[in-house]
């Protein structure tokens, strides 16, 4: 794409447990269909922009879709990225950050209490979505599933004998439009709710029994709405119904905010 890494989250981990793992060490990505989005969206905007292939400011690194402002470095551009709550606060180590927008006011209020400023520009890049892959909003039309539950991949191992179950491990495009020919979307995956309501789709999210509420909180702030329920299981999640839609428009904000400069100038650091 460019000299400018787009980093995003997709650890390799061992295909086998326990004793068979040791023994036959094998590796592969997770390939969490949220975690894969960053870099098709930058690559989308860029192309619309006529920069992909233009010369860019080697070294830099952006920081995109995901609960991985940790992985930040002094330097860094961030756009969108949020904070995951159950990594320490002191694992984030960096003194200085080119900010253009976060995911929620409190990935914000993180960052501007370490003196590093942060517009007031909200949202995930997830968001963009239905503009990057357009064939999803006529699949939305004839849908073919009543409810999909897609739980956060850590949750995966705690699932059993669920209905309506999909793996977000199951590929990108699959993922994306199984969401989009569903009715209704529940579960603990946070891209999960963000692409069902990015089209549009009722969704309700499911309290996660090892993720933390912050980045969920966040999101949905960030997208002007506080007290949304979780819902504690799936039974629960079909009796609440959709959560309440998002109304203000954020989306031409993401785009505004987007760090086309790196592609367009070269720049100096301070």
């Amino acid at each position: 794409m460019s000299s400018i890494e787009i980093v995003h989250f997709n650890p390799k981990r061992r295909v086998f447990k326990g004793k068979l793992g040791r023994l036959i060490p094998i590796k592969r990505p997770v390939n969490n269909f949220g975690d894969l989005l960053g870099p098709e969206i930058v690559r989308f905007i860029l192309t619309q922009a006529n920069l992909l292939n233009k010369n860019s400011n080697s070294g830099i690194r952006l920081l995109t879709v995901g609960s991985i402002l940790h992985f930040a470095k002094t330097d860094d551009v961030v756009w969108g990225t949020g904070i995951n709550g159950k990594i320490s606060l002191e694992a984030h180590n960096f003194d200085r950050l080119d900010v253009r927008a976060v995911r929620g006011p409190l990935t914000r209020d993180f960052l501007m209490a370490r003196n590093i400023h942060v517009p007031e520009i909200y949202g995930d890049p997830g968001l963009l979505t239905p503009i990057v892959f357009p064939h999803l909003k006529t699949l939305k039309k004839n849908p073919k599933f009543d409810v999909t539950f897609i739980p956060n991949y850590n949750d995966l191992p705690f699932i059993s004998n669920q209905e309506n179950v999909l793996n977000p491990r199951a590929g990108l495009l699959k993922c994306l439009e199984r969401i989009a020919q569903s009715k209704f979307v529940v579960g603990s995956s946070l891209h999960a709710i963000i692409i069902a309501e990015s089209l549009g789709i009722p969704a309700r999210l499911i309290k996660s029994s090892v993720e933390n509420d912050f980045k969920y909180n966040d999101y949905f702030l960030g997208t002007g709405r506080s007290n949304i329920q979780f819902a504690s299981h799936y039974e629960h999640a079909l009796e609440l119904g959709g959560a309440r839609e998002i109304t203000s428009d954020i989306i031409p904000s993401l785009f505004e905010a987007f760090p086309y400069d790196l592609w367009q100038k070269k720049l100096l650091k301070p």
